[in-house]
């Protein structure tokens, strides 16, 4: 594979801390509200991200940042948390092996979504692959 080092490999942890979001979360969720759930995992991304924007001196006023950024972060912001609620609603509801890959249909979507609104132009070879995600979300997804 002939890909930067970099962003692959923050992707590859990405991946394995989304996994295990699955998992804790669903032993996390047992017998509590998933929105209440949710509020608690946000307040604790909330403080783990401050302390370590302010502990490697990364902090700056985001007041000064311009009004397109604010608008789209906050717009990243809301779905990001909607993305949550409805996560964990799944979660308390169904099987994580079964959620899991359900939620990664959202792969695709990013595909289409840049394709239609940021230009992006896979090649037949990432289409394809981006085809066998959905079918293997399709796979996994189905009652046993």
């Amino acid at each position: 594979m002939n890909m930067p080092a970099s962003w692959f490999q923050w992707a590859l942890l990405s991946a394995a801390f989304a996994a295990l979001t699955a998992i804790f979360a669903k032993i996390g969720i047992r017998g509590v509200d998933s929105d209440l759930a949710t509020l608690v995992r946000t307040s604790v991304i909330l403080v783990v991200l401050a302390t370590f924007v302010v502990a490697t001196g990364k902090w700056s006023n985001p007041l000064a940042l311009p009004g397109r950024t604010w608008l789209f972060l906050v717009l990243s912001g809301l779905a990001t948390g909607a993305s949550w609620v409805c996560y964990f609603r799944a979660l308390q509801i169904g099987d994580a092996s079964q959620v899991a890959p359900v939620d990664k249909v959202s792969l695709v979507l990013v595909a289409v979504f840049a394709f239609a609104f940021l230009g992006e132009r896979p090649s037949l070879r990432e289409w394809a692959g981006i085809a066998m995600v959905a079918g293997g979300v399709l796979v996994l997804s189905l009652k046993r």
